[in-house]
């Protein structure tokens, strides 16, 4: 995995992750792969941003039905990144 772009995935918009911008942590659905070593460095290469910390959660998928048809949703991996204080903020997130 050298491309940054491979390791995030896209943004997570939601009323928490919305919240949490305020005290500089960002929301990412990332590569199930992907470490926190990874994930920091990827971050920082594609936002021009510095990085404190990384925390990470796998979600299994859930099994749904739909009649008498059984199917899961989608795995996935999510990682709140928190910037330092002396960092700027990631343009990305702004006016939404």
């Amino acid at each position: 995995m050298t491309n940054p772009h491979d390791i995030i995935i896209k943004p997570v918009i939601s009323e928490q992750s919305m919240a949490d911008m305020a005290e500089k942590k960002y929301t990412f659905i990332v590569d199930k792969k992907a470490n926190k070593t990874e994930i920091k460095k990827a971050v920082e290469a594609v936002f021009g941003v510095t990085v404190d910390k990384v925390n990470t959660l796998n979600y299994k998928g859930k099994v749904k039905r739909m009649g008498r048809n059984v199917g899961r949703t989608a795995s996935y991996k999510k990682a709140i990144v928190k910037l330092t204080a002396d960092s700027k903020e990631i343009k990305f997130f702004e006016g939404v």
